[in-house]
């Protein structure tokens, strides 16, 4: 099995990076591993940590319509060039917490992703020179309030409420390129969402050097690389998985969202 690198807080409250053992201990870094933290003499038991996001961005790009298939289901052609939007650093949650259905949306779609972190400043970089600076991979959900997107005519709001960003659980160094994502909703065992990740339109590294010609990606940086045709609604009350071979399982589950909510994204809980 790959190693797997996981972001989790203590009961205590410290946050570390560190590598999850088979027995789910984890074995703590002394920094983020991709400003080269070494594991160190602290080891943290299964019963003794929560597990976060795996990275901590200075933010979060997505590609849309990266899937010819996607495309065409929202009636649209495949862009000439990647198709890029923001995500804030405050959608993201880990794997187990709730997606909060917002009060001003009356549909919340799943969309199943292959996530990239980042792993140095990039700024100007080749494709060559790309695959160098992507440091490793994770499943994300780029959860929309698709009727808001369609409102609004840009995609900020609708891509933007809190907790919007499942990512995890762990990241892995490598990824074969042939790897499938799927979705599933509940207890279904057809997927919703089915594809490889070859079928991408732009690659990981079109992507990251498309990307660096307009903005400076720093470590840790999560890019979204878009999903496959077959999104649909969530509703209150589902569980939403997103798989994808050789990384492992992304699930969570959808909850009412209160007009006036209170989150703490280390550790959401439901609104008072």
């Amino acid at each position: 099995m790959a190693q797997r690198y996981v972001r989790v807080k203590n009961y205590q409250g410290q946050t570390y990076y560190g590598l999850l053992q088979l027995n789910r201990t984890v074995v703590v870094l002394d920094a983020p591993p991709w400003l080269g933290g070494k594991p160190t003499d602290i080891i943290l038991t299964a019963d003794s940590y929560q597990l976060l996001f795996p990275s901590n961005p200075s933010k979060i790009i997505a590609v849309g319509k990266n899937y010819s298939d996607h495309a065409a289901e929202m009636g649209t052609p495949v862009p000439d060039e990647p198709l890029l939007f923001l995500k804030p650093p405050t959608t993201l949650i880990a794997e187990h917490q709730p997606i909060y259905y917002p009060y001003q949306s009356e549909r919340v779609d799943y969309e199943g992703e292959l996530a990239l972190i980042i792993g140095q400043e990039t700024k100007n970089c080749s494709i060559n020179q790309a695959r160098q600076k992507i440091w490793g991979y994770t499943i994300a959900n780029d959860v929309t309030a698709r009727d808001l997107q369609k409102k609004d005519g840009q995609w900020t709001r609708g891509k933007g409420f809190d907790s919007f960003c499942p990512l995890g659980p762990w990241i892995v160094r490598e990824i074969n390129a042939d790897a499938k994502i799927t979705t599933f909703i509940n207890q279904e065992t057809q997927p919703r969402q089915s594809a490889l990740l070859s079928d991408m339109v732009f690659s990981p590294e079109e992507i990251v050097s498309y990307i660096s010609q307009i903005m400076t990606l720093l470590p840790g940086d999560i890019i979204l690389t878009g999903t496959p045709e077959g999104v649909g609604p969530m509703e209150i009350g589902d569980r939403v998985r997103v798989e994808i071979e050789g990384i492992g399982i992304l699930e969570n589950h959808v909850v009412a969202y209160a007009q006036t909510p209170s989150i703490n994204q280390e550790n959401p809980t439901l609104p008072k």
